[in-house]
């Protein structure tokens, strides 16, 4: 039970930033239906990737997808392909594992249980909540990276993890759990963002103990450097794989050359651990022919 006067700031900050959503929501494609589905398929698109490349491509997958049974029973080449341009490749995957899941053990619906959400491929607890909240109008807290930044603004003697989520679902409407949830999202998405938050256009800055202060701080410097991540790597292979035909591999040594233009053989160990991890994760098929090793997407 909050303090009197925390309750009375707890309020005014609900009926603000509520009123500020109304106005100044943006139309998200996913904001306009309450399928499961959907939502799942939103919130997971939406973990790693901005939201303007999001609304290109949900629309995309759901024509190729339409629901869980046309996922499932899906080549896993195709749904890698459909995913092009998204990042994170084991993201599809982890979407086709669910989609199996719900219909060999829950008949084709997910389920409402957050406990039980947590259980599929993937899904923590955020992912659960927010599909619990959005798809099925249960009234619970979500905190995704934009709502912990504006809540431990808000709030920056709470940082702890479990404190956050506490947090959450103390400052938690006793209705429109829907709203509030997006409207947290919205506002650190769009007003209290990581780099550059517009204090001035916050609704809340009056409340916020931050406000104003972020944007006194100076950029740090960056050093350039030349070091490419392996992840980058492993989504030029995939990349590389989708603009093959179907059925179709291509030895590996090849595949070397155009992700790294300067691969030498002295590199064969790296190579060797990048492919062996996209095999492990799922992500390629790998096979050999005439003492050469090739590779192309999942079968």
């Amino acid at each position: 039970m909050l303090p009197s006067s925390a309750l009375n700031r707890t309020l005014k900050i609900q009926k603000h930033l509520l009123m500020w959503y109304q106005k100044n929501a943006r139309t998200l494609r996913w904001r306009n239906t309450k399928n499961p589905y959907r939502i799942l398929l939103s919130e997971v698109m939406l973990q790693q990737t901005q939201v303007n490349r999001v609304q290109l491509k949900y629309p995309e997958f759901l024509r190729q997808f339409p629901n869980f049974a046309s996922l499932a029973q899906a080549r896993t080449a195709d749904v890698i392909r459909t995913w092009s341009g998204m990042g994170y490749n084991n993201r599809a995957l982890r979407l086709q594992q669910i989609a199996k899941c719900v219909i060999a053990e829950y008949g084709g619906r997910l389920p409402r249980n957050v406990e039980t959400l947590q259980q599929l491929p993937g899904i923590g607890r955020y992912t659960a909540n927010a599909i619990a909240c959005f798809a099925f109008g249960i009234q619970t807290a979500t905190v995704d990276i934009n709502v912990w930044r504006v809540l431990s603004r808000l709030f920056p003697q709470r940082t702890q993890s479990a404190d956050m989520w506490k947090l959450a679902e103390q400052m938690l409407p006793k209705r429109k759990a829907y709203d509030w949830n997006q409207a947290l999202m919205e506002l650190g998405g769009t007003i209290c963002t990581a780099a550059n938050p517009h204090c001035i256009k916050c609704p809340l800055k009056r409340y916020c103990p931050s406000a104003f202060l972020l944007m006194k701080k100076k950029p740090v410097e960056r050093k350039a450097h030349t070091i490419i991540p392996n992840r980058i790597y492993r989504g030029r292979i995939i990349a590389a794989l989708r603009r093959i035909a179907h059925h179709r591999s291509i030895e590996t040594n090849r595949m070397a050359k155009m992700i790294k233009p300067d691969f030498s053989s002295r590199q064969k160990k790296w190579l060797d651990a990048l492919l062996n991890g996209l095999l492990r994760d799922g992500l390629i098929h790998i096979h050999s022919r005439s003492k050469k090793i090739y590779i192309s997407l999942p079968r």
